[in-house]
């Protein structure tokens, strides 16, 4: 096989490769599970850090795979223990998608290797509500098939590393950076995915010989007790010169003043948490916070997910098999029941117990004097140095007088995810950090035994929502009464603050606001018809959506980019939306908008944004009488398969409207899948809207064509002026 060459960029054909293990030259045993660190990225030489990265790319891809060596079967990978998680096939395949998805985004890889998988595996769950039951779909490809392209992009990610320029220090929009982000990405999903399989049931799995090595003390729990901590200034955030790899939210300062508190000796236990249960906890609505109790009641929960009620005892779920219950070890629960437990706690003892904040915990971290990079063995069972599993919470001792002060599980606190001073988005992964800016996502600290990589750090910020579970637990403190974090919703991306302004700013030359235009002339052609549910498709940061809720019984917005529709979903819980607009050169104008500025401000709420792909639209999107797709054909990469698929999810009588300038760019749109703009093989001109009549036939009929201008304002002294045309077609009855 021939690579060409040019700068960082990559191109080339990529022959698929038989045995990914045997291309690595690397076994299971070869494997320095107990010695893998994440990368140094500021010292070194560039031939020598080129190796390392290369040695941790595959030790990384090797363990995953090995992972995925404990599904008894194909049928495994296609199960769904978890309703709001897609089946593990997809987190075989999406680690592999990835790498070639953020490759291709940097500009360092120009050609998909299969771009159905690309597509199909690209996009993952976050959990949006614990009763948002998601449908299963029936197109996932076979593990064979994966298992093949995951050898085929080892390849390229091999020559990506071999071909590419390599400068110490390795920052951020480099190639070997986007390279760590990819083998990051899979140390995440190592985690997760084990969560996964530790969901499914006990026939779809089997003995692994490195995963079943898990602890097997077990015994009486000690008594917890609460220690003292000395508060203090705690500085959060890691500088651009941290010599290891970061996401976004780790960067940037946030300085908190703490006062004394004191923090429980002891991660809390199975036995400590066992008199919670016994004492009614799960059935006491006094406990639990509202979404607490709501989440509870809709999963009948009645003790911890990972324990197994057995003939009036109890057991618990390891990931591979059923244990007697070791009471010493942690238990494991989501912030919700944590949070719970805390005020059963406080009742009992008449004292302030509560979960600690993010600070609290770097107050307790700093009695660690070492980070995983520096120690020569993990002083906790972290980093896969010690357990394939949890063990006792009075194992590992840490200065204080505390335990488990890393690894373990990992530890819930009372902080929702923002972001630090100094944020901002890494262009390649725009949507890792900010859909979690919402106030519904946690923080949890200190990592587990099966952290690794970046995981496994000091700084790493992870979150999750409240009902997740995770090889999570807790440990709790006594101090004063949390102040609730509201998110700060200020956003300063550049793309994303322009169409803001574009929705919900000003208006330029007296042309009106494009997306209430289009909406005006929507509900127009809407009267007389049935109006139960809208689909906004490419619905950016909003306007529309919310323009025609009051008229609809629910409206569905759905865009590709979490980046956009985080706005609207700030302006639903906070009701407002700080952005900055550019000037000129580095001059910004600091704006907000208000939802109480708005006539839809009462009808706001009925609309569910929702990040997805138009093209590989969810199954549980449909029975709409309005689909609405604003200046978005000409911006998808197969713009017929939208128009394939779109007519189904629309009802007899229902009205499809396209608005659009049709400015096809090769960018967005390969050349070979435009739907017009260019001449037949005749030579006759063929138009978008040629296409959209021959394509739309006959199962729709055109009702109305008309132009829709607009501006976009870029400086103050720039400004797009376009003009859309809109086309309004009714489904055939």
């Amino acid at each position: 096989m021939r690579w060409l060459c040019a700068g960082n960029r990559i191109t080339g054909s990529v022959a698929a490769l038989s045995d990914v293990l045997d291309r690595m030259g690397l076994g299971i045993d070869e494997i320095s599970i107990g010695h893998s660190r994440t990368v140094d990225l500021r010292h070194g030489t560039p031939d020598g850090k080129r190796e390392e990265i290369l040695r941790y790319f595959h030790e990384t891809s090797a363990l995953y795979e090995s992972l995925f060596e404990c599904l008894a079967g194909d049928d495994a990978y296609l199960a769904r223990p978890n309703p709001l998680r897609h089946p593990l096939i997809f987190y075989y395949g999406h680690t592999a998608v990835f790498f070639i998805n953020k490759l291709r985004a940097a500009g360092i890889v120009d050609a998909p290797i299969d771009p159905r998988l690309e597509s199909l595996l690209a996009v993952g769950v976050d959990e949006m509500s614990w009763d948002d039951l998601r449908e299963g779909r029936d197109d996932w490809p076979a593990p064979a098939d994966v298992r093949a392209y995951r050898a085929e992009v080892c390849e390229v990610v091999d020559a990506v590393m071999k071909a590419c320029a390599v400068t110490i220090p390795i920052e951020w929009n480099d190639p070997l950076w986007i390279v760590m982000m990819g083998i990051e990405h899979e140390r995440i999903h190592l985690e997760t995915s084990s969560v996964l399989i530790r969901e499914l049931p006990l026939e779809h799995v089997r003995p692994h010989p490195l995963w079943g090595r898990i602890c097997r003390t077990r015994g009486a729990a000690p008594e917890n007790t609460l220690l003292p901590v000395a508060g203090g200034r705690i500085t959060l955030g890691k500088s651009r010169n941290n010599p290891y790899y970061g996401w976004d939210n780790e960067y940037g300062v946030q300085v908190e003043e703490i006062a004394s508190f004191k923090a429980s000796q002891y991660l809390v236990s199975n036995t400590e948490y066992l008199a919670f249960v016994e004492d009614g906890g799960y059935s006491q609505r006094r406990y639990w916070t509202e979404e607490g109790w709501n989440w509870a009641v809709y999963r009948h929960a009645e003790h911890p997910v990972y324990w197994v009620r057995d003939d009036g005892r109890y057991r618990l779920r390891t990931m591979l098999e059923i244990i007697e219950m070791p009471w010493n070890w942690p238990v494991e629960v989501n912030y919700l029941e944590a949070k719970a437990f805390c005020t059963w706690k406080s009742e009992q003892t008449g004292a302030s117990i509560r979960l600690p904040t993010e600070a609290e915990w770097y107050r307790l971290r700093e009695l660690v004097d070492t980070d995983q990079p520096e120690w020569e063995r993990a002083p906790g069972n972290v980093n896969l140095e010690h357990y394939m599993s949890a063990c006792p919470v009075d194992e590992f001792a840490f200065d204080g007088g505390f335990y488990d002060i890393i690894g373990n599980v990992w530890q819930w606190t009372e902080t929702p995810i923002d972001a630090f001073e100094g944020f901002a988005v890494h262009p390649v992964y725009d949507d890792f950090s900010t859909p979690t800016f919402d106030g519904k996502h946690n923080l949890f600290k200190g990592g587990c035994w099966i952290s690794t990589g970046n995981y496994a750090l000091r700084d790493s910020r992870y979150a999750f929502r409240r009902h997740f579970h995770q090889h999570a637990g807790f440990r709790y403190v006594e101090a004063g009464a949390y102040r609730i974090h509201e998110p700060n919703p200020y956003e300063t991306d550049r793309m994303v603050s322009l169409y803001v302004e574009f929705h919900y700013g000003d208006t330029y030359f007296e042309v009106p606001n494009y997306p209430k235009a289009c909406a005006d002339i929507c509900l127009e052609h809407m009267r007389g018809r049935r109006r139960e549910r809208a689909l906004d498709i490419g619905c950016a940061v909003g306007r529309f959506s919310f323009e025609i809720a009051g008229a609809f019984d629910r409206v569905d917005a759905v865009d590709f980019s979490a980046r956009f529709i985080q706005v609207p979903s700030n302006l639903q819980r906070t009701g407002r939306q700080q952005y900055a607009i550019q000037d000129e050169g580095e001059l910004v104008r600091h704006r907000e908008v208000r939802l109480d500025d708005f006539a839809f401000r009462d009808a706001a709420h009925k609309v569910v944004f929702a990040q997805g792909d138009a093209c590989n639209l969810a199954d549980k999107y449909g029975g709409y009488d309005l689909v609405f797709a604003g200046n978005l054909v000409d911006r998808l990469y197969d713009p017929a398969r939208f128009l394939e698929i779109i007519p189904e999810r629309i009802r007899p009588g229902g009205l499809l409207v396209i608005s659009s300038p049709h400015t096809w760019l090769e960018e967005f749109t390969a050349r070979a899948k435009w739907l017009g703009g260019f001449k037949t093989p005749r030579g006759a001109p063929y138009t978008t809207f040629d296409a959209l009549r021959d394509r739309l036939s006959p199962s729709f009929a055109l009702v109305d064509r008309r132009d829709v201008p607009f501006v976009i304002r870029e400086t103050t002294r720039k400004f797009q002026h376009s003009i859309a045309d809109m086309t309004i077609w009714e489904r055939s009855m």
